[in-house]
């Protein structure tokens, strides 16, 4: 019987054939060999790179990544970074080019071939037709002198590799390296376009990255819906005039004659107020117990801008502004939790009094409760 065979039979108390302490050797060598191999390549870089990335910063058509197995799965990662990072590209399955679909491919168009031997039966198979179609070939391959590197308008090597498979026959050394390649072609032309984060939130509108990178106003409880009042009114009119149907702001939004933002004013105010039982001043001016010159943010800033000032204020309500100061909405935490819908249940250490809410992946924000 086979090892593998063995292996399938083995109960969940059965001996392994290694101890805890041999697979951590063993799985630290593999990591050790491919980073090795990654630093080696790195300062082994030259004069083939620059010239992919000229290709691909020149392309005008799509970077089109092609590859079989192994190499192909690293394809579609790659294709997907490019994509993302501004570049436009997509992974062309070499069998189901040889298919009809090569017609996805133009003459404007830059293939990336990924073939560690350069000699990949499927890929090798679609050099004629992209020959024909005019489409420019860059190769990333350990053989510059294989058919594929012939071909290549630009080798960009793998040099030689161990790989780190105990049989050196797994591709593993060689897809990492690959990917990286395609990781520094992808970023660093990104990085000649002038990519900004503003683009790459274009790219992501989903998920929580996507709304960390969006803006406030995409978050913020617009100004019809906030409570705002003058600043020459009295505690009590405050109070009686800013009532809004629903959930309402933790803070009334203060202006001046311009109706420019000069303070705030909040329900923990309020409740000093009535700690303090000077109930007297609730007919007093708004203006002599509003928070002046509150913290804000102004409209076009991200949301995680907004986080972070929640978070680094201990504020539960932050207005957003336009350039001449005035009150276009307010984003309270509330609202941002319910938006990101992620709160953590069982909050780690935290201030006393305080409840800690996960907005983003370890950002967090300390709201009294």
């Amino acid at each position: 019987m086979s090892q593998s065979a063995a292996a399938s039979s083995l109960g969940p108390s059965d001996p392994l054939p290694m101890s805890p302490d041999e697979a951590l050797r063993a799985a630290r060598e593999v990591v050790r060999v491919e980073a090795v191999a990654l630093w080696k390549m790195s300062n082994e870089l030259g004069e083939s790179f620059a010239d992919a990335v000229a290709h691909v910063y020149r392309c005008r058509g799509s970077v089109v990544i092609t590859g079989m197995g192994k190499a192909g799965l690293i394809g579609q990662k790659i294709a997907a970074t490019f994509a993302s990072t501004g570049t436009k590209s997509h992974f062309l399955h070499p069998a189901e080019a040889f298919h009809g679909d090569l017609g996805r491919v133009g003459p404007g168009d830059l293939v990336l071939m990924l073939s560690q031997s350069g000699e990949t039966g499927e890929v090798v198979q679609l050099l004629p037709s992209l020959a024909e179609i005019g489409a420019t070939i860059i190769a990333i391959t350990a053989h510059g002198e294989s058919a594929v590197g012939r071909a290549a308008a630009c080798v960009v090597p793998l040099g030689q590799l161990d790989e780190a498979c105990s049989l050196g026959l797994a591709p593993s050394t060689s897809t990492t390296a690959m990917l990286a390649l395609g990781d520094a072609l992808a970023l660093v032309v990104s990085k000649m376009r002038g990519f900004r984060a503003e683009d790459f939130a274009r790219f992501h509108p989903g998920g929580a990255l996507g709304r960390k990178l969006s803006k406030v106003e995409d978050a913020m409880r617009p100004l019809d819906e906030c409570r705002v009042a003058s600043e020459t009114q009295s505690v009590r009119e405050v109070i009686v005039e800013c009532g809004r149907p629903g959930r309402r702001t933790g803070a009334v939004m203060l202006t001046d004659a311009e109706g420019k933002l000069t303070g705030l004013f909040t329900d923990s105010d309020l409740a000093r107020l009535f700690e303090r039982r000077a109930e007297n001043a609730l007919d007093g001016p708004v203006s002599e117990l509003m928070v002046r010159e509150p913290t804000t943010v102004s409209i076009g800033a991200r949301v995680a801008e907004a986080v972070r000032l929640l978070a680094d204020r201990k504020f539960s309500e932050l207005p957003v502004v336009d350039n001449e100061g005035r009150p276009l909405g307010l984003v309270d935490v509330t609202d941002i939790v319910g938006w990101q819908g992620e709160v953590s249940a069982q909050p780690a250490a935290k201030p006393a009094g305080e409840s800690r809410v996960r907005i983003f992946p370890g950002e967090d924000v300390f709201a009294a409760g």
